[in-house]
């Protein structure tokens, strides 16, 4: 287990814990068992940008730092 700021571009894990107290990412599908993927990073390096159930989403390094993901299964 480890946190979504961890991922590189391409690769993908699942959300085990959201513990950002930002309500936006869970209103956003970023709960328990949802895959996502690193897909971009912007020109300074924060935020990245992950697919989240087919929307891009920017996420602050922080932020990502708060929510927990183990690596995907196929």
């Amino acid at each position: 287990m480890f946190f979504l700021d961890r991922l590189k571009i391409g690769e993908e894990a699942v959300v085990t814990a959201n513990d950002c107290t930002n309500l936006r990412f869970r209103d956003l599908g970023l709960t328990k068992g949802t895959r996502v993927k690193c897909v971009l990073k912007s020109p300074l390096g924060d935020p990245y940008a992950y697919d989240i159930r087919g929307a891009i989403i920017a996420i602050r390094r922080e932020d990502a730092s708060r929510i927990c993901v183990e690596e995907a299964r196929s």
